[in-house]
């Protein structure tokens, strides 16, 4: 899907302008770091509960956190 495309990297770049390790993160989202691995590198997709969590973390919309906005 083309949106995972997107989202990885949306995704690397809000956690980065935090200062967040993918660690930290994380446990900031209640998964492991593992997951935050997978979704950043493309290789896993995000339920909605998980993209509401992170959409809720940073402060915006599922659709600007895929790319859509």
């Amino acid at each position: 899907m083309e949106y995972v495309n997107k989202f990885k990297d949306i995704l690397k770049e809000l956690r980065l302008e935090k200062g967040l390790g993918q660690v930290e993160l994380a446990k900031k989202l209640g998964v492991s770091k593992g997951v935050i691995s997978l979704w950043e590198n493309g290789l896993r997709e995000p339920g909605m509960y998980s993209l509401i969590l992170i959409s809720d973390f940073f402060g915006i919309s599922i659709d600007e956190l895929v790319g859509q906005a």
